[in-house]
């Protein structure tokens, strides 16, 4: 996994301070890993258009522009008046070169967004929302310098932004780069090296970005098992049973030995699901809430109670019942809308989705903070799993998971892991890469996934 950074201001200084690196060294370096990301793609000559801004990011651009000339076919553009000392050298440096400035946007091979970095805190004013409006109508490979422009510090978007087919990040990975609404606009992201390697200039974070590599399949490395060795798990089934059938499923797909539903009334399984009335003796893992709908509430006060590992999902988040569970390590699983609930009944917050996707990173530090036992997996494009102080971020997820009863999977994939003994923590991280991958693996037409096909690619991760 990697790091993440609300603000990297603090990681420049430290490297100014504490290693004597300038500024200018380090704006040298950002120019260079651009440099390199055009190279690597891109024959000599090709054209490259660079839309600089006022400050240091327009000034990367600029030195950008610098490096390329002779090489590339340059064409610098600098809409605005330079208020940055450092831009101010840049373009100095870049004239006396002989590198010329257009006056006008042009349409080339490649387009280079400088205009504005990770700091941007207003609205985009009319010209530029302009520029950004002709650039994203060109058909250029794209590359936006530390951020696309209007993408704000928070990585919110009040009017438009650049479409970036990949995004050279400078020195460290930033939230603002990881929230849904970035989610469309950042394509591959590039972290620039600033004269020191990554493992120098960063520095401690309680904030990461999941890789394939965290991933920890349920493989199974013993030789004298059996079927309880690998955990029984319980799914409670609701007045929407197929919810639960799913979840049962694809938990028995994902490792666990048996699975088990409660319901009191005849559900139609396949053969290998077993039907209980009550919790079963060998229990070693609950699910609950996934289509749950209406219940009785003394039967599922008695199963909050349990010690047992829970995965708690759905309609269970809009009900008071759910603070019996908040005080032990049980995973919650909530879309946007009923985080939103949740926050209203644990007396958090009162708020709807759109200010929930504007602050997203806020308000889960805010739950975990108060219930520091909890493992929070918060769906969206970009999945956010925390516990306590520690966030992290699985980017892997895609639209094909954008169909009813992908949740539910996702609910009998953390319930299978719990029931075979992962942590929390652990069963929510592994969990959610495999429900992502698995999805990014499917084949066929990306609206055709239903929940049969993601079990299926999870069974060949």
């Amino acid at each position: 996994m990697q790091n993440i950074y609300y603000e990297v201001g603090s990681l420049d200084k430290r490297c100014y301070e504490q290693f004597a690196l300038s500024e200018d060294l380090l704006m040298e370096h950002a120019a260079l890993a651009l440099e390199k990301e055009i190279t690597k793609t891109f024959d000599k000559n090709s054209s490259v258009l660079i839309v600089s801004g006022m400050g240091n990011n327009g000034a990367d651009g600029i030195a950008l522009a610098r490096l390329l000339y002779k090489t590339y076919d340059v064409k610098l553009y600098i809409p605005f008046e330079l208020k940055s000392p450092m831009a101010k050298l840049q373009l100095k440096r870049a004239q006396l070169l002989g590198v010329n400035l257009i006056n006008e946007l042009q349409e080339c091979d490649i387009v280079v967004d400088s205009l504005f970095g990770s700091g941007l805190k207003r609205d985009l004013n009319e010209a530029s929302q302009k520029i950004i409006e002709t650039l994203n109508s060109y058909n250029s490979y794209k590359i936006a310098c530390d951020i696309p422009t209007g993408i704000d510090f928070k990585g919110d978007i009040s009017t438009l932004a650049f479409f970036a087919d990949v995004t050279v990040t400078m020195g460290a990975l930033k939230t603002s780069l990881f929230t849904d609404t970035a989610k469309d606009y950042v394509g591959e992201i590039v972290v620039a090296n600033l004269g020191v390697q990554r493992e120098v200039y960063e520095t401690k974070t309680d904030l990461f970005l999941l890789e394939k590599e965290d991933l920890k399949l349920p493989l199974r490395d013993k030789k004298n098992a059996h079927k309880g060795t690998f955990g029984h798990l319980n799914v409670v089934i609701g007045s929407k049973k197929g919810a639960g059938v799913i979840a049962a499923k694809a938990a028995f797909g994902f490792g666990a030995g048996l699975v088990s539903v409660i319901c009191h009334e005849c559900v139609d399984l396949p053969y290998h699901i077993m039907q209980t009335h009550n919790l079963s003796e060998n229990c070693t893992a609950i699910a609950l809430g996934m289509g749950l709908g209406i219940y009785d509430e003394k039967e599922i006060e008695n199963i909050l109670q349990s010690k047992l590992p829970t995965i708690i999902d759905a309609d269970l988040f809009y009900e008071d019942i759910i603070k019996i569970a908040l005080q032990k390590e049980v995973v919650l699983t909530p879309h946007p809308k009923e985080f939103c609930a949740l926050l209203n009944v644990c007396e958090l917050a009162d708020i709807k989705v759109k200010e929930l996707q504007k602050n997203r990173f806020k308000y889960v530090e805010m739950f975990c903070k108060k219930y520091p036992k909890v493992v929070l997996l918060l769906k969206g494009a970009n999945v956010l799993i925390a516990q306590n102080e520690k966030i992290f971020v699985n980017t892997f997820g895609s639209a094909v998971l954008s169909k009813g009863g992908s949740g539910d999977v996702l609910g009998g994939l953390v319930g299978s892991l719990l029931a075979q003994g992962y942590k929390p923590l652990d069963a929510a991280i592994s969990a959610s890469l495999a429900h992502a991958i698995a999805a990014s693996n499917y084949k066929k037409n990306n609206y055709s996934l239903i929940p049969s096909d993601l079990v299926e690619e999870v069974k060949r991760l």
